[in-house]
């Protein structure tokens, strides 16, 4: 099967997403800014996934602007809940440096 990048970090994304998830929800009792960011994170590669099955290089061009932007917002929710005491830098460390990567390998 061909390897796929931009996939392969969206999806490692999404899992180190939902374990901050379950970091928020189980030990800080955080569920409004939880989903948030679980939205946005597992939405990246739920999105690569529909363009890269899509029909038509438009559709292909729309989803992945679409992750794009899920990306970013997964990087000021990551950035919120560092600076509002929720996470810690080094909690975060491992979802920011997969999310920038993402991000760059998207521009």
């Amino acid at each position: 099967m061909k390897e796929n990048l931009i996939k392969d970090k969206s999806f490692e994304l999404a899992r180190e997403i939902v374990f901050i998830y379950q970091f928020l929800t189980n030990e800080k009792r955080e569920y409004v800014l939880s989903k948030q960011i679980l939205r946005s994170g597992t939405s990246v590669g739920a999105n690569v996934c529909e363009g890269v099955a899509g029909q038509s290089k438009k559709e292909f061009i729309n989803r992945l602007s679409i992750s794009y932007k899920e990306a970013r917002e997964t990087e000021f929710w990551l950035n919120l809940l560092c600076s509002t005491g929720y996470l810690t830098n080094e909690k975060a460390q491992a979802s920011a440096k997969i999310c920038d990567e993402v991000i760059v390998l998207m521009r």
